[in-house]
């Protein structure tokens, strides 16, 4: 649909309720809140109302208002914090792309490139195809992402979007306003936080928890308004006790109290097992003095007039939070036994504290450092989600992973230089390593705590200096998943190993094609570009590389494949060849893997088994287990030993032993005099007398495991020493 030139122009008349496109007093509101844009801005406003009413004419919101409303509130949420034309006008016409028959080329075409791109990024994915709503959520989420990359102004618009969209959720079903509720908290409540916009997200955060749990949040509004009839006085005596206190001092300020809000209180009265009279700081004071200097003056003055709770005082000027909000953080002991908790910051302070990122659009003229700093913060978290979507396997995951970073409870470590880093609480030293550098993380082989060597699993604390050890050759290993908690390194690990087990798995897929057609006496090489091409047609794989990984990771049957490129070939294509096993080198790396139930190692006779979650699975030809796959003839590989083999492979043995004390160190002794490392072992006792040990243990071959036997039958304590069968 092409847009007439009246409307291009904004030449018609505003609608009016008779042409059933919206109410001209919902523009007169915007405008007034939107008084700091100068006439022509103002313009480009009506013309966007225009045109936003012609496209939605006809459409209404589930509250039965014009649907425009929606779309003019949202801009007009964006114009309290003073955003710029652009913003504003893209917040009018958010819905237009998605819900009309107007294009992006049509809203480029009126009101310019930027207007655009920002309609673009907050458009949602709704004419792709989706297998379930949660992936079509991570889609629209990854989406939204890629555009913030571009303009950080898209989430501010999807965010206002989200807020209105809260306010008026009461003309939903009961489960889609949990429904909606429970993704708001879960991801745009915690990215306001992350953004540094406190005013929103606690707006959101409310909402949510009233469409959630409509009867706690009831009882619990009932329970403030009591205490607030009850402390009403308390707090203005309070409010004007610091104020009057500062004056005497000389300090400029402004000083206020508030109630926390009701999540705030839901969420510690959970957390703490508390009932709501044991909440002790229900208000909260906050003092807005000229600079930095006036902060600690003024924190030392209250510290006077009230004493302090020990342990209970942060500085977060020193040490900025993540999305760049700075504030000092006290909790006091106040008149009548009240615990109050006192925020103390500079006017600047305020500014990024309320509106963080929002709020380098209103104030970048000034030249602000601290909303500077607060939008520098912000590019680079994106950036950081930007890595986190590359390495993730798919939108889900993605999601997944940004959901782990958007909610830090942070420590602050240091580098050996001096610098700081902010973890999430409980990151250890492998999220270190990823957080200074992907390269350092992939290369870590060990680290030094406050200089003393720490295992790398080991949780990290406030004020530690971390020194990584650095190996020669990237190492990562998917054991590290188990305890990292940072969403960068899981998300970069896991793209590694896959990234990893994709090379291993074409070059276990070329071996294993190369076996099959041998057993159809082909030899690869007659195999030509154009057949591969053809196969590849029949197949519907996307190229050479991509069937030789399925072949690897067990998703394809290399007999199946090997018997339609037969099927396509001519008698004087087919070489004689003679059908050999599979070499088995210990250096094939995530494609093949060797049975947890039978351990087999170099000496054991084998065959392999193509398991479509593992790939080449290794096992003792004498393993139970191997019953299970004799309905499958098709999957078996026929495999054998490389001669000469220097990786080490895991076996189970079993030690019956008398239960005496020193026993278990003794035939540790025994196991390491034979060169072998014990992975893992549990001990259980059989009676009073003797105790069973089963040991898992690393050796070479079978020859070094019997050694290892023989070594620990020969000992006085040891009853029997025998390899588990399975």
């Amino acid at each position: 649909m092409k847009a007439s030139p009246d409307l291009l122009c904004g030449a018609s008349p505003l609608p009016t309720n008779t042409d059933g496109l919206a109410d001209p007093d919902c523009l007169t509101q915007l405008l007034t809140k939107a008084n700091y844009l100068s006439a022509e801005q103002q313009s480009q406003l009506r013309r966007a109302f225009w045109f936003g009413a012609k496209a939605h004419e006809g459409q209404t919101r589930k509250s039965g208002e014009p649907y425009i409303t929606h779309p003019l509130a949202v801009s007009g949420i964006l114009a309290d914090i003073h955003l710029d034309v652009d913003t504003l006008t893209a917040a009018i016409l958010h819905d237009v792309v998605e819900d009309t028959p107007f294009t992006s080329k049509d809203i480029r075409a009126s009101f310019g490139e930027d207007v655009a791109i920002l309609v673009e990024g907050v458009t949602k994915l709704g004419k792709l195809e989706f297998s379930n709503p949660q992936e079509a959520q991570a889609e629209n989420f990854r989406k939204m992402i890629m555009a913030m990359a571009r303009d950080l102004r898209v989430i501010l618009i999807k965010l206002a979007d989200r807020l209105h969209n809260m306010r008026t959720l009461e003309s939903m079903r009961p489960d889609k306003r949990r429904r909606i509720a429970r993704e708001t908290i879960d991801i745009y409540a915690p990215i306001a936080a992350r953004l540094g916009i406190n005013a929103w997200r606690i707006e959101l955060e409310d909402l949510c928890f009233v469409a959630k749990y409509p009867w706690r949040a009831k009882t619990l509004s009932k329970g403030v308004k009591r205490a607030r009839g009850n402390r009403k006085e308390l707090v203005e005596q309070i409010t004007n006790g610091i104020l009057h206190r500062l004056e005497q001092e000389g300090i400029t300020c402004k000083v206020s109290g508030r109630e926390k809000h009701l999540f705030s209180l839901f969420k510690k009265m959970r957390q703490k097992h508390l009932r709501f009279n044991e909440v002790m700081d229900i208000y909260a004071f906050r003092i807005v003095v000229e600079n930095v200097d006036a902060c600690y003056r003024t924190l030392g003055i209250v510290h006077s007039l009230y004493k302090p709770l020990p342990g209970r005082f942060k500085d977060y000027i020193a040490i900025p939070k993540a999305n760049g909000y700075q504030s000092l953080h006290t909790v006091l002991f106040a008149t009548q036994g009240v615990h109050i908790e006192v925020q103390i910051r500079s006017k600047e302070m305020h500014v990024v504290a309320e509106h963080g990122i929002a709020a380098h659009w209103s104030y970048k003229l000034n030249g602000s450092s601290k909303v500077a700093a607060a939008d520098q913060r912000a590019q680079e978290w994106v950036k950081h989600l930007l890595e986190m979507q590359q390495s993730a396997g798919n939108s889900l995951d993605f999601l997944e992973n940004v959901k782990i970073d958007l909610f830090p409870d942070n420590i602050y470590v240091f580098t050996p230089e001096g610098d700081i880093r902010t973890l999430p609480r409980g990151a250890t030293v492998i999220d270190f390593a990823y957080a200074v550098h992907t390269n350092l993380g992939h290369h870590c082989i060990g680290a030094r705590v406050d200089r003393v060597p720490v295992p790398l699993k080991t949780q990290l604390h406030n004020g530690q200096t971390i020194e990584i050890i650095r190996g020669s050759a990237p190492a990562p290993n998917p054991n590290w998943l188990d305890f990292v908690t940072t969403a960068k390194a899981r998300s970069q690990i896991r793209h590694y190993l896959k990234s990893q087990r994709s090379e291993h798995a074409v070059a276990l897929g070329e071996r294993l094609l190369r076996k099959a057609l041998r057993m159809l006496n082909i030899s690869e090489v007659s195999v030509t570009p154009e057949q591969q091409q053809h196969i590849l047609a029949e197949l519907k794989v996307k190229d050479w590389n991509e069937l030789l990984m399925a072949i690897g990771l067990g998703n394809r049957l290399p007999a199946l494949v090997a018997k339609q490129i037969a099927d396509g070939l001519t008698e004087t294509d087919v070489t004689p060849t003679q059908p050999v096993p599979l070499i088995i080198s210990g250096t094939e790396g995530l494609a093949v893997s060797y049975a947890q139930c039978c351990h087999p190692v170099p000496g054991d006779c084998i065959m392999g088994f193509m398991s479509s979650e593992r790939g080449l699975v290794i096992h003792r030809t004498n393993c139970h287990n191997l019953t299970n796959f004799r309905k499958h003839p098709e999957k078996w590989i026929e495999v054998t030993w490389e001669s000469e083999l220097k990786s080490e492979f895991q076996a189970a043995i079993t030690v019956e032993t008398h239960n005496r004390r020193g026993v278990l160190a003794t035939i540790a002794n025994a196991i390491a005099v034979e060169g072998s490392n014990i992975e893992s072992v549990s001990n259980a006792d059989k009676d009073n007398h003797h105790s069973v040990m089963h040991f898992t243990i690393s050796v070479a071959n079978l020859e070094q495991l019997e050694r290892v036997l023989k070594r620990l039958r020969n000992m006085g304590d040891v009853l029997s020493a025998e390899r588990d069968s399975s």
